[in-house]
């Protein structure tokens, strides 16, 4: 669905992170792993297309990105940003129904199949009781399965999520990462999630990229990428993994 070829990224003649090959494929969860200041955002928004790559060449469904419309990676590719309070109290079906904009024509109101949409990207969450609630008057939880779902409501085949549980607490951490994992089991999407957190990737990912200090490591199966070793250089802590039941889980040493 999504794939970079030895790309470049950075800000005017700055170069961030360079030699990255990825590939984001239907039914997957891909992470991007790492501190603040490592790289990811400035990999996330020119995996989006807004900002162009200072070398190499990122592919959407197999067409380059950059000769594809804002409304053609739309239709494609949906982003999901962090969930903030918001300054509008839509109704969070509304909301929803936003994410069909790519695909009106101009001044266009949606028409019944969008709503259907929405309606469907609703249920599919298990949200239709939020529905005529506020947005403003959401839980953190709720707001970004809300933007979860206006991304479903697009209907492309591939979605970003800019640290979905970022701010949120353990319950609504849970809640979100089991339908961030729902995306692809279920509905068969390609995922890619930026995440601080090791114990989040070795949960959800089907591979991982670790981006610290200027470079990047892998993709990757996550057992193989997330080490002590490979942690210890990136946040400057020491690591334990261990076993806790079928999953490997991630704790400092303090």
């Amino acid at each position: 669905m999504l794939e970079a070829r030895d790309l470049a990224v950075g800000h005017g003649r700055r170069t961030v992170l360079s030699g990255l090959n990825l590939a984001l494929r239907q039914g997957e969860v891909f992470c991007l792993l790492g501190p603040n200041g490592g790289g990811k955002t400035t990999l996330l928004r020119t995996l989006l297309g807004l900002i162009p790559p200072l070398d190499g060449e990122v592919r959407l469904e197999g067409r380059p990105l950059a000769r594809l419309t804002r409304r053609e990676i739309a239709q494609r590719l949906a982003y999901v940003p962090q969930a903030g309070q918001g300054g509008f109290a839509y109704p969070a079906r509304d909301v929803v129904a936003m994410g069909r904009a790519a695909r009106l024509g101009l001044f266009a109101a949606p028409g019944r199949a969008d709503r259907e949409a929405a309606e469907d990207a609703l249920a599919r969450l298990s949200i239709t009781h939020l529905a005529e609630r506020p947005v403003t008057e959401l839980s953190g939880g709720e707001r970004q399965l809300v933007l979860i779902a206006r991304a479903l409501a697009q209907g492309g085949g591939a979605i970003i999520l800019d640290e979905p549980t970022a701010s949120l607490d353990f319950g609504n951490q849970a809640l979100v990462l089991r339908e961030v994992r729902a995306l692809a089991q279920r509905d068969g999407l390609a995922v890619l999630m930026t995440t601080h957190q090791p114990d989040h990737a070795l949960l959800l990912a089907d591979a991982v990229m670790l981006v610290a200090g200027g470079s990047a490591q892998g993709p990757a199966m996550p057992e193989a990428l997330i080490t002590p070793e490979t942690l210890r250089a990136a946040y400057g802590v020491e690591a334990v993994i261990g076993a806790l039941g079928a999953r490997r889980v991630v704790a400092p040493l303090i």
